[in-house]
């Protein structure tokens, strides 16, 4: 026998767990039971002849888990048909004795969890894109200012959303509608409603502040579509005023960010010349002889050859003696190596310090450097993300490393990885074509090729890595024996 019942199922916990713990009291199993709302379209029905059997004697044999009563709440809230069925059939397995709901990937809570997210989601988007339109007093009234606006939500979260507005703008009277229901705050109370609600006609001044808030903070040099579109999906641009602009500014984002270069400021800032006359009246030190390394290496603190000093924190310049026989070239700085303002001191640094110390070599003989002086990479969060350098950021920056190859004039240069390789030949080798073999330059100089040891920290392959890594201390000894 089937048995078929009817919610609101309007985000109300209350109405599910009622009729469950009833139809689980009676012993009635998931496959049973048919979940319907008074929104389906094939009309309306109750439990008219469908009574429920007399409860069994034991029919729970344990507890349920606070832990289930939280996800439901949330996954009551979603607007998916099948949430009530998945509940129940959880509720059931886990009244019987199943103890799944830490299960990651039981399909059931792979399912609530989904739902759950999805309505965190909905509540974020809420509270971000939720935009007050004044109601005028009527005249001759007085009293607090009231607001209204309207929202589309995917889900029934008025109920859970709406204390966020109570705490958020309790110093004024507000009314959010909905289309699947209303909160209201009048200074005292709080009242929901699940009545969905016709959409208002909303118009006031703060449309053009909003539309003049965010073109003045849209940077084009920044622009991330998929990003933004993320954060702001087009589902909620018809109600917000300001996004009847983003179709303009991301078709003219390109010519806007050549704009903005064509005015950059030629001239410091007011507080600048304040900063600049304190600096003149301290003595300057004398700088470094011409034609030095040290002169080479204060100048390339001022690069601007290519955009990468725009994001890096400084220039990473070489170390190490002026007549070193052998010069180390890698690819660029990391993360480490940017904010220390030296090279090879990061994760990559210590595999290199590792198989040179093994290899009974003293790094500081050694003249180490990179191919590019400046950080490249891309935020995320906290993190920033090491991406490689184009070829023509190298090439850019391959006149700082043809004047460090001049001032220290090395007998041996050890190329590790491609972009060093490129860089020191011109010429785009396969690595393991020229790797472990000495290779004739100019001016009498050896080339000798090998891996960049971060190579070696993104090997999975335990096995491989060990491999891997043997190899390239063979590659370090065979330096050591081509600089004596």
């Amino acid at each position: 026998m089937m048995y078929r019942v009817l919610l609101r199922g309007r985000g109300d916990l209350t109405e599910w767990r009622d009729a469950a713990r009833a139809y689980l009291a009676a012993g009635i199993a998931p496959d049973r039971v048919e979940w319907r709302t008074m929104d389906d379209t094939d009309g309306l029905f109750g439990l008219d002849g469908n009574q429920l059997p007399a409860p069994v004697d034991k029919p729970v044999t344990q507890g349920v888990p606070p832990a289930f009563l939280k996800l439901a709440a949330s996954v009551i809230c979603h607007s998916d048909p099948t949430r009530f069925s998945l509940l129940y059939r959880m509720l059931f397995r886990m009244a019987h004795g199943r103890n799944f709901l830490g299960m990651a990937t039981d399909p059931d809570v792979v399912a609530a969890n989904r739902m759950s997210k999805s309505i965190g989601r909905d509540y974020h988007k809420m509270t971000a894109f939720v935009r007050f339109k004044e109601v005028p007093l009527p005249e001759g009234v007085a009293g607090r200012r009231r607001f209204v606006s309207w929202f589309e939500p995917d889900h029934f979260i008025i109920d859970r959303v709406a204390p966020f507005f109570q705490r958020r703008f309790n110093d004024m009277d507000w009314l959010i509608v909905t289309p699947r229901g209303s909160a209201s705050w009048d200074g005292e109370t709080l009242r929901t409603s699940d009545e969905p609600a016709e959409k208002p006609d909303l118009r006031d001044d703060t449309d053009d502040l909003w539309r003049t808030y965010y073109a003045n903070i849209f940077n084009p040099a920044r622009l991330k579509v998929k990003m933004m579109m993320s954060e702001m999906p087009k589902k909620y641009w018809k109600n917000l005023p300001e996004a009847e602009l983003i179709p303009g500014m991301i078709a003219s984002a390109e010519a806007s960010v050549i704009e903005m270069g064509r005015k950059a400021a030629s001239e410091p800032l007011a507080f600048h010349h304040r900063i600049q006359e304190a600096a003149a009246r301290v003595p300057m030190p004398e700088g470094p002889t011409a034609g030095t390394i040290e002169a080479l290496r204060e100048e390339a603190r001022r690069c601007t050859r290519c955009d990468l000093h725009c994001m890096a924190t400084q220039t990473v310049f070489g170390e190490g003696p002026v007549n070193a026989k052998v010069m180390i070239v890698g690819e660029q700085p990391g993360d480490q190596e940017d904010l220390a303002g030296r090279p090879f001191v990061g994760p990559a640094g210590k595999v290199f310090n590792e198989a040179v110390s093994a290899a009974g070599i003293d790094r500081t003989q050694f003249y180490i450097t990179n191919a590019v002086k400046h950080f490249k990479y891309e935020p995320r969060g906290k993190r920033r993300i090491h991406q490689k350098p184009n070829m023509g950021e190298v090439q850019q920056c391959r006149w700082w490393l043809v004047q460090e190859l001049d001032l220290v004039q090395p007998k041996l240069v050890v190329a590790m990885g491609a972009t060093a390789l490129f860089s020191l030949t011109e010429m785009r080798h396969k690595l393991e074509d020229v790797r472990g073999r000495p290779i004739a330059m100019q001016n009498g100089r050896t080339l000798f090729v090998t891996v960049h040891p971060s190579y070696l920290l993104r090997i999975p392959d335990l096995g491989r890595k060990a491999e891997e890594v043997a190899r390239f201390k063979e590659d370090i000894v065979a330096i050591g024996r081509l600089a004596s």
